[in-house]
C-alpha cells in the first residue's frame, strides 16, 4: 500500500512523474497495469529511497516515516520469486 500510494503521489506532481516515467521508460498509458505488479511496485520504491530529498519530501506528504519506504520495499522484495 505504501507503494501504491508513494506512486499515486508521484503521479500527482508532472516533473516528478516525467522523471519517474523517463527513468523506467514506462509510459502513462502502461502505468496502471504496471502498478498491479509487485516487482514493478518494488522498483518504485528503489526509486523513492534512492532519492533523499524526495524520500523525505513524500513521507511527509504521505505522512508516514521515512523509513516506512525501505520496511515496504523488504515486503515486496520477501514476495517476489527472485527476491
Amino acid at each position: 500500500m505504501i507503494a501504491i500510494r508513494a506512486l499515486g503521489s508521484l503521479a500527482s506532481d508532472p516533473d516528478r512523474l516525467g522523471r519517474f516515467l523517463a527513468v523506467t521508460g514506462l509510459g502513462p498509458e502502461n502505468l496502471r497495469a504496471a502498478a498491479s505488479e509487485s516487482a514493478f511496485l518494488a522498483s518504485v520504491l528503489d526509486y523513492i529511497v534512492a532519492d533523499e530529498s524526495l524520500l523525505v519530501s513524500l513521507a511527509g506528504n504521505l505522512g508516514l516515516p521515512p523509513d516506512s519506504f525501505a520496511w515496504a520495499h523488504a515486503l515486496l522484495g520477501a514476495s517476489r520469486p527472485d527476491g
